[in-house]
């Protein structure tokens, strides 16, 4: 398989844990040698909880979160930062989003399920999704949900005739496919024309969309979306987003009066999974859109709506660890060295699926340079699961702990029972206090649905 692609021209990396600090979680430092993230020893906690093991910093999200909200305080009209539950979702990140005054959007009705038990305000949730069932709109509805993300015509007349029936009027965004193309990996692209998202501008079906949700009864107009894809670096797209949307927006007032109160540009800002990753910063990301949204809405005589942003992987991926206990090592020589883990594909599929790459430390010994090079692998019956592909790694020994880095997003919200391997835990961590969010599956859980 191409990501098993070895280069024997590669040397170990004598990087320690602090040369990695701009991929760690915020808290993360080295004690006498091992890993402490909040606080909390790594090692300790991977002894006491068992590994697999998803560690999370709650410090990290919370001043991501702050950093968003810090970096937009100039937008005009205001900011709504909402988070993007698909990224990792459980009722205590809920609690935290509160607490931060954030709001929280969702993409299925599970995710839905979780926000309200956790008790957050449904009035600061905002749906998505391009297939929403009958009864995830009903239930949407029924909430009292801020918006609803309308991703096509039926979608919007089911949703329509839903809010007659509950005698409710549902406050909606469109779905708006500009036709431009992020540079990120084809399978996180979103914007594009080809595009199983949204409505289409060049086609005529954005125009179609908002010409038909004025007609309709039970739904209300409040503004447009658009996402143009995740794991983005450059802004340049950004710009161009705001651009086309502003034209289309003055098309709207000019032709048929339509005004908007709102406008959501989704989320998608990078992250560096790697030390060459070179992704911008939250406040560049801000003072690019900022600029943008004013001047195209001056150029074309536009009250300025107010913005609306969607980070996910940008706050909560580099505040996550994955713990691992080293299981075999496996010397090919003048091949590769594998080291097998008590994980994998089952907790981790971006290797596999987007060909990601991570770096990782022993936490016992975070502090000695990484000078092996090692092919970090799972335990599950695939030849592709594959955690790290030629990852510079202190040299590894049965029962060492690995940590890996970057990890708290699409890690633990994609994890599956492959194999019938139970889910990992996943442990808050602050101020040397660490509390299990998400219990372990246990072998009873996997039978919870099996039906004889």
């Amino acid at each position: 398989m191409a990501h098993l692609a070895h280069d024997p021209h590669k040397r170990p990396d004598r990087l320690t844990a602090a040369d990695l600090a701009p991929l760690a979680p915020l808290t993360m430092e080295v004690r006498d040698g091992a890993l402490f993230v909040g606080g909390v020893s790594l090692v300790e906690l991977a002894q006491r909880e068992g590994t697999a093991l998803y560690v999370m910093d709650e410090e990290h999200i919370r001043v991501q979160l702050r950093r968003y909200r810090s970096a937009f305080a100039d937008a005009p009209s205001g900011i709504g930062v909402v988070y993007a539950g698909k990224a990792f979702i459980a009722r205590a990140l809920c609690d935290l989003l509160a607490e931060e005054d954030c709001l929280l959007d969702v993409s299925s009705g599970g995710e839905l399920f979780v926000a309200l038990a956790a008790g957050f305000d449904p009035g600061r949730v905002v749906v998505h999704g391009n297939n929403k069932t009958p009864r995830e709109l009903a239930e949407a509805i029924e909430a009292g949900v801020g918006r609803v993300v309308v991703d096509s015509l039926e979608e919007l007349e089911l949703l329509s005739s839903l809010a007659v029936k509950f005698g409710a009027v549902q406050p909606v965004f469109l779905r708006i496919k500009p036709g431009i193309v992020a540079d990120t990996h084809e399978y996180v692209q979103t914007g594009a024309e080809d595009s199983k998202f949204g409505f289409g501008l060049a086609d005529g079906a954005a125009l179609e969309a908002v010409l038909r949700a004025r007609e309709l009864a039970g739904v209300q107009l409040k503004g447009l979306h658009v996402h143009i894809g995740s794991q983005i670096f450059s802004l340049d797209p950004y710009r161009r987003v705001l651009e086309v949307m502003a034209g289309f927006m003055a098309e709207l007032r000019d032709a048929h009066g339509v005004v908007f109160e709102d406008f959501d540009l989704g989320g998608g800002l990078g992250i560096a999974y790697g030390l060459d990753d070179a992704p911008s910063s939250i406040e560049d990301f801000a003072r690019v859109v900022s600029e943008a949204l004013r001047e195209n809405c001056a150029a074309h005589g536009l009250a300025v709506p107010r913005l609306l942003v969607e980070p996910g992987r940008s706050v909560a991926a580099v505040a996550g660890v994955a713990l691992y206990t080293v299981g075999c090592v496996k010397v090919l020589e003048g091949v590769r060295t594998y080291v097998a883990v008590d994980g994998g594909m089952s907790d981790n599929i971006r290797t596999v699926l987007y060909g990601a790459h991570y770096e990782a430390l022993v936490a016992s010994r975070a502090d000695e340079p990484r000078d092996a090079i090692v092919t970090i692998v799972g335990k599950h019956c695939e030849s592709g699961d594959v955690l790290i592909v030629d990852a510079s790694l202190q040299a590894p020994t049965p029962g060492d702990i690995v940590c890996v880095l970057g990890t708290g997003a699409y890690c633990r919200s994609m994890a599956s029972n492959y194999n019938m391997q139970p889910r990992p835990a996943v442990v808050f961590v602050r101020d040397g206090t660490a509390r299990t969010v998400l219990r372990r599956e246990t072998y009873s859980d996997l039978l919870a649905c099996d039906v004889l």
